[in-house]
């Protein structure tokens, strides 16, 4: 018998939540790692299977058994174990009694601190066979399941009822009882293309004989890519491409085990509705691939994915089409309806529509939202009677039928019904753009009022909740208000849009008047979204300590920010970096412990030596050049042009006493280095880069 063998299970269920079907699958394999790992019987490569009806894992090279490992026990001090004359006091006996052994079995160990009665014992490595059913047990009940369902009489609980388990370690069987089923080698194929139970004899073997006797791709990955071959050569064999949301790939891949795709149609009258719509609902509602042509326009076509190989492939067709034309004549009735209304038409309605009870109505937001647009229009350059009317018409599509029946297409509703009513461009736009970007990989606003609308919008909304005390607490984020704030910051930096955020936001709490105290609350949410900032710049690769050094002057703009975070990265790799950054870190020391007026004045009288006065040149001369270039946001340029000091500064540490007797001499230099720290605490502070 070889000393290690693969190991594998498999949990046996009805059909698992498609969304959570890899969480699920990835819980399991970690969880049984861990396990393994634990009990010191880790193997090596990890293989995940899930599907519908399975949660499988197959790890190579487990360990037979545990490895033998002695244990030393220690016991109280030979001084307290035994009376003056050699007879073993209670202490002693007991610890005896605890290991097992005699009295005179035990030994001893000497150390710096005292001799000891120990106890060494040999403890014998548990075959892996006894400790799997636990593992893996544990492991099941620790899965990431929000709610657990009981079935038939039995008191288990898992998230859909279990109905085989197979676990082997090598050729044979762990046995085990979880989840109230005994484990075995049987395994189940396709839930009608496979009758009888399948044998696996070894764990190797598994992939292949579900996919060759049980018509089921086990492997997440594998079913995957033939779901997404197979939607490209359907798609193109209709003279067109799919359009393949990753997350829309994913579901289809986690509701089927035998993957085959069918195209349907539908009738071309349907491509009136706005192709969001349409695609909305294939995609939402009935899990279906839609088809655009060569230009990029939705075609009367679809791909739907099968569970089953048909002997008559049509039927599937046309049970497909069927389902589909009842959600398109919705649709249809919808988009007929809406727009024998004006969307202005609506903003009464607004006022009946709660936003938050104690922040009113949508009518209420939309007017506050509507004076910080037009603000941050004003100074971005966007047409500010534009971003009113935008601001007026822009949730007046959740008043539509169509919106109420498809949430998702909110805005892009609101930018077709006003383009219908001749609303200027801009303002139609504006109504689709105020929701971008609506996640964190999402494209942003282009347009200046888009842009100005979906600002100002998020910024109410983060000041509003952190007035009425409902931010987020740990994992709980109810209003998304981590996204909100990550989409304004978005939205500023990478439009490179000048504006001042803390104005900004204080301009959203006295927007507020009555409806909340949002005393102090403008510092709660500047915080809140420099964290966001944080966790931006991290994905961004973006060190810690740049990001803490900017950070530390507090600049309120966020393209500001952007600029000096570029700028200390720039400058963090040239030579002089770690140097200037260990002077300026010293210097800070140094002022901390020494208050200087701000009166002192540097008296180039009081220098004693040409290292003073080289440094004041030197210093002076780089003040003349950066200034400008600070003024103009040219962060890069300013600290290149530091890099200069190095010389005269490392210079001036090695020859010159700071902290000199003379109480005229001494506030000097300190007021040397108070302009020197100035220059470049100006950008970030510096001293936070040194390794």
């Amino acid at each position: 018998m070889t000393d290690r063998a693969d190991f594998l299970v498999e949990l046996g269920t009805e059909e698992l939540p498609p969304k959570a079907l890899q969480t699920l699958a990835n819980a399991f394999a970690e969880g049984i790692n861990k396990g393994l790992k634990d009990a010191q019987i880790a193997g090596s490569d990890t293989h995940v299977f899930a599907s519908p009806r399975r949660l499988a894992v197959h790890i190579a090279d487990v360990p037979m058994r545990q490895a033998d490992s002695k244990l030393q026990k220690r016991g109280p001090a030979v001084a307290a174990a035994f009376d003056e004359n050699g007879n073993p006091s209670k202490a002693a006996m007991g610890f005896a009694r605890s290991c097992g052994v005699e009295i005179a079995d035990l030994e001893r160990l000497k150390t710096d601190k005292g001799e000891w009665l120990v106890c060494n014992i040999e403890q014998v490595g548990l075959a892996s066979a006894e400790l799997l059913p636990d593992i893996v047990s544990a492991t099941l009940a620790a899965l990431p399941i929000p709610k657990r369902m009981r079935w038939g009489d039995s008191s288990v609980e898992f998230v859909r009822p279990a109905h085989w388990l197979l676990m082997l370690l090598g050729n044979d069987v762990v046995p085990a009882e979880i989840l109230g089923l005994q484990s075995g080698r049987s395994t189940r194929g396709h839930r009608f293309h496979s009758s009888a139970l399948i044998e696996i004899g070894n764990p190797a073997d598994y992939r292949v004989a579900l996919k060759d006797q049980g018509m089921v791709i086990a492997d997440f990955a594998e079913r995957r890519q033939i779901i997404a071959d197979g939607v490209a050569t359907t798609a193109k064999a209709l003279g067109g491409e799919a359009v393949v949301d990753e997350a829309l790939l994913d579901e289809v891949t986690a509701l089927v085990e035998w993957p085959v795709p069918v195209a349907g149609e539908f009738e071309s009258v349907y491509l009136e509705i706005p192709s969001e719509v349409l695609i909305t609902t294939m995609k939402d509602n009935q899990k279906y691939f839609p088809v655009l042509d060569a230009s990029g326009k939705l075609m009367p076509r679809f791909i739907t994915i099968s569970n089953i190989e048909s002997t008559d492939p049509d039927q599937v067709r046309i049970g497909n089409e069927v389902v589909i034309r009842p959600r398109l004549a919705d649709a249809m009735f919808f988009w007929q309806q809406d727009r024998k209304k004006p969307l202005q038409d609506h903003i009464a309605t607004l006022k009946k529509v709660v936003f938050q009870t104690r922040l009113g109505s949508v009518f209420e937001k939309t007017e506050r939202v509507g004076k910080l647009a037009c603000t941050i229009a004003g100074q971005i350059g966007a047409d500010v009677a534009h971003t009113e009317r935008a601001s007026e018409l822009s949730k007046c599509d959740l008043m539509t039928e169509m919106v109420g029946e498809f949430p998702s297409v909110q805005g892009i509703m609101g930018q077709y019904y006003a383009a219908l009513q001749n609303e200027p461009d801009a303002v139609s736009l504006a109504l689709s753009e105020q929701y971008l970007p609506r996640n964190a990989e999402d494209r942003l606003a282009q347009s200046a009022v888009g842009q100005s609308l979906a600002v100002a919008d998020r910024l109410d909304t983060l000041v509003g909740i952190f007035a009425i005390g409902q931010k987020p607490t740990g994992v709980k984020d109810p209003f998304a208000l981590r996204r909100l704030a990550l989409a304004v910051l978005r939205t500023i930096i990478e439009c490179d849009l000048e504006l001042d955020l803390e104005a900004l936001l204080q301009q959203a709490a006295d927007g507020l008047g009555d409806k909340a105290d949002a005393a102090g609350v403008v510092n709660e949410v500047f915080d809140f979204m420099l964290d966001r900032l944080r966790a931006y710049y991290t994905a961004q690769e973006v060190s810690p300590q740049v990001f803490e050094a900017v950070a530390a002057v507090r600049p309120t703009a966020p393209g500001d920010f952007d600029r000096r975070i570029k700028a200390v990265v720039a400058f963090s790799t040239l030579p002089e970096a770690e140097s200037l950054a260990a002077a300026n870190k010293r210097i800070s020391n140094i002022l901390k412990k020494n208050t200087l007026s701000e009166s002192v004045a540097i008296d180039e009288s009081l220098f004693e030596n040409d290292t003073e006065r080289k440094l004041h040149s030197a210093v002076t001369e780089r003040k003349a050049l950066i200034e400008p270039l600070f003024a103009a946001g040219d962060y890069t340029r300013a600290l290149q042009s530091l890099a200069a000091l190095r010389e005269p500064v490392d210079t001036y540490f090695e020859e010159v006493m700071v902290m000199a007797e003379d109480s005229a001499v001494r506030n000097n230099r300190l007021a040397m280095l108070s302009e020197l720290r100035g220059l470049f605490s100006h950008v970030a502070e510096l001293g936070g880069l040194q390794s």
